[in-house]
């Protein structure tokens, strides 16, 4: 099955049906998954949404809010449903799903949806509500099957089908005794091909991979993909079930999470939505290229100083761009494979100094063999090889600062505390800016003048 992407056509075809009567659109809508008409509200007035949601099934209307991405904030739809229609809707989503949509309104919103629902639905809701929405217990649905370690097969069976009646997907049996403590896990082929008489006691397998509700949900995707399991299980600290992490919840989180690196590693703040307006762009850019700003005062002082290298050798000038260019792109580079090392696992002392050593020798390399085609330049169009050798060792030098720099910092940035996506990037290109004037200025001064 293809992606679908929004075209003229279709939203021609559901901007003619909201025109007509309830039931044309009706008809139009059947041609759409959930997901699809969860993008089609992208570029739909809030009016034409919540006709939308009320003509469809609740079952399907549900799916659609929960496909929806925070940006278009289907929280807010849902609030200014009759309460009725919200109801049902609330109680058809899964519990993660419903706390996430709900998380996002104000209190008083959330209190006027959870007072309309099924109490055991909202007891759950708040208990996932109390949760940090970027932990295993903000991630977590408390919907899971549990089975007692005391129970036999036939048991064991009647429990799944009678708790699985209203989950749409069944991943991994968890294995509890009468305190809800987690044992173990149990699939549910074992169970099947086990003999009659079988206990759970003996078909559990004790050594598992879990979490705790307090871990990071990079921490998180990172076991679910290291152990490629379809669901992890989430407990406290007395290793009580709570809940569990399924495999679809992990690609929304390395979606947002490779996002929110890509954005700060540009300077951009992870709070402008990707469709917000040109005033949030503003205020989420604005800060930081201020502080760029103040960090290329650095750089031309570096040009400042050497100001008479320049008066008596102006050719140096162009070049020098060049160098500091490229050791911008250089940085860059390093910068962005380190940030996504480090976002992947903690790196080791010695992970760390080979990452560091890799980048210097990758930067002196690319820098001689640049460099060289620098030297070929000048001696060719400059007739000048001393001119040549300047920018040489110029080059070399500022890709190994770029590859020193665009490893190095964010390491050092993560050893104290700081998100390195954040900062390194200014820091970074301070660096090469300064080096990339500073070195075939102070070299030209001391060979070619």
């Amino acid at each position: 099955m293809q992606s679908f992407e929004i075209d003229k056509t279709d939203l021609l075809r559901i901007k003619t049906a909201l025109e007509g009567d309830d039931a044309d659109l009706e008809v139009v809508l059947q041609g759409y998954h959930a997901s699809e008409i969860a993008i089609l509200f992208e570029k739909l007035p809030q009016e034409a949404k919540e006709r939308i949601i009320n003509i469809l099934p609740t079952d399907i209307a549900s799916e659609v809010i929960s496909e929806m991405d925070e940006e278009h904030h289907p929280g807010e739809l849902l609030v200014n449903l009759h309460p009725e229609k919200r109801s049902e809707i609330v109680e058809e989503l899964d519990y993660d799903d419903a706390t996430d949509i709900i998380s996002q309104l104000d209190e008083d919103q959330q209190h006027e949806i959870l007072k309309d629902i099924d109490q055991e639905d909202a007891s759950s809701i708040r208990a996932l509500l109390s949760y940090d929405e970027d932990t295993a217990g903000g991630l977590m649905n408390s919907e899971i099957i549990r089975v007692n370690i005391s129970l036999d097969k036939k048991g064991a069976l009647d429990a799944i089908i009678h708790q699985s009646e209203e989950m749409e997907e069944l991943y991994t049996i968890y294995v509890v005794d009468e305190h809800e403590i987690l044992k173990g896990i149990l699939s549910i082929k074992t169970l099947i091909k086990a003999r009659a008489d079988a206990l759970v006691s003996e078909l559990v397998q004790t050594n598992f991979v879990y979490v705790k509700a307090d871990v990071d949900q990079e921490e998180v995707a990172r076991l679910i993909s290291q152990y490629n399991l379809t669901s992890i299980p989430v407990v406290d600290d007395g290793m009580k079930l709570l809940g569990r992490v399924t495999v679809d919840d992990i690609i929304d989180v390395m979606e947002e999470e490779n996002t929110e690196d890509i954005l700060k590693i540009s300077g951009v703040s992870e709070d402008e939505e990707l469709s917000g307006n040109w005033q949030d762009a503003v205020k989420s850019r604005l800060p930081w290229l201020v502080i760029n700003l103040g960090t290329a005062f650095l750089a031309a002082a570096v040009i400042r100083h050497f100001s008479a290298v320049e008066e008596k050798l102006p050719v140096i000038v162009a070049y020098m761009s060049i160098i500091s260019g490229m050791g911008g792109n250089g940085a860059t580079q390093a910068l962005a494979v380190t940030v996504r090392r480090i976002s992947l696992t903690d790196l080791s002392d010695q992970q760390a100094y080979r990452t560091v050593l890799k980048e210097f020798l990758v930067g002196m390399i690319n820098g001689a063999a640049n460099g060289l085609i620098l030297f070929v330049f000048a001696y060719w169009y400059d007739a000048n090889p001393m001119l040549g050798l300047v920018l040489f060792l110029a080059m070399t030098g500022n890709l190994i600062v770029a590859g020193l720099t665009g490893a190095g910092i964010p390491l050092i940035l993560k050893r104290v505390g700081i998100d390195p996506a954040v900062a390194s990037s200014i820091i970074i290109t301070t660096f090469t800016d300064c080096i990339g004037f500073l070195l075939p200025l102070w070299l030209a001064s001391k060979v070619l003048l």
